[in-house]
């Protein structure tokens, strides 16, 4: 029986891979898995309890034979859990209720996959050896009815390929997943917004900005701004090398939308090179207030700020060393 946590997670699964009634409607349809598909399984569903232990007996013997497959089921206990849950999923073939639970543990089922790093290239082989047993088994429940047999297994497949197609999603579901949280920590990591006094952040900017990150440094400065209430920015450019037309009007935008917030914001760093490539680019730099290193520019913002810095003395007057 599946845990909680389990439980959970095949209710958040369709939800979160948009796999609704409709959608399991459209691949039904695409598939051309109809009513009489529905009513030819459960006319097999005496054939599936009888021929339950044998086909999944068969079909582990070959998955325990592959060094790949073998190593998923080192733990005997194990292999008997999952062989039963097999032989209950081959008698649910036949119960002609494909609904918004049986897509669910659909679903979760291709998750636990996935989570335990199971290969699609041995998902599917181990689909296409299941399938070649249970249409020998086919064969052998109606020996004078060979079209029959064949129709069945026609049948079978179409609800077999839509359960292919589920866990197949939930791989692409959770290596995007994966990759986007990946991503959002390197982004994070690589462009961090530090909150260096009072009202006062620092946003030292490194490397190559193309559209894409330019927009999440705008996205993560004005979240910043507003949950510090910040009123001064420094925005320290020194690691950036170049910089084209629509990154440099992205930035211009930045400045903007952090005033339209309250905050002032100081840029920091220009080298050279950029500070020509702007002006070569014919922009409205009147908006950026730029300062010549990042010391001057913490300096200004502490002034704007009110900030006055006093240097320390010794008891005798004279400035400490």
């Amino acid at each position: 029986m599946p845990d909680a946590k389990q439980a959970r997670v095949a209710q958040l699964l369709p939800q979160e891979m948009e796999v609704d009634e409709e959608e399991v409607a459209r691949r039904k349809a695409f598939l051309q898995f109809g009513d009489e598909d529905v009513e030819l399984l459960k006319s097999l569903s005496e054939i599936a309890r009888k021929y339950a232990d044998p086909v999944i007996d068969d079909f582990y013997r070959h998955i325990m034979s592959f060094e790949e497959t073998r190593a998923f089921f080192r733990d005997p206990r194990v292999l008997e859990r999952v062989k039963q849950l097999q032989k209950e999923y081959f008698v649910r073939l036949t119960e002609g209720d494909y609904g918004p639970e049986y897509i669910a543990n659909r679903l979760r089922i291709g998750a636990i996959h996935e989570r335990i790093n199971l290969a699609p290239e041995w998902y599917l082989g181990m689909y296409n050896h299941y399938l070649r047993l249970v249409g020998s088994r086919l064969l052998e429940a109606f020996p004078e009815d060979p079209e029959r047999a064949f129709r069945s297994f026609l049948t079978l497949t179409k609800i077999v390929f839509l359960d292919i197609g589920l866990a197949v999603d939930t791989y692409i579901h959770a290596r995007e997943s994966t990759m986007r949280k990946q991503q959002e920590a390197i982004r994070e990591l690589s462009t961090p917004v530090l909150q260096i006094r009072e009202r006062l952040l620092l946003l030292p900017i490194i490397g190559v900005i193309d559209t894409h990150r330019a927009r999440l440094i705008t996205d993560g400065l004005l979240h910043a701004i507003r949950e510090t209430r910040a009123k001064v920015v420094v925005m320290d450019v020194t690691g950036v090398a170049t910089i084209d037309t629509k990154v440099a009007n992205h930035l211009i935008q930045t400045v903007t939308a952090a005033r339209l917030m309250g905050a002032s914001v100081i840029v920091t760093g220009l080298s050279s090179d950029v500070a020509q490539a702007l002006v070569a680019l014919g922009l409205d730099l009147s908006k950026l207030d730029t300062i010549g290193d990042l010391q001057e520019g913490i300096e200004e913002a502490e002034r704007i700020l009110g900030y006055r810095t006093v240097r320390a003395t010794g008891t005798d007057g004279t400035p400490a060393p």
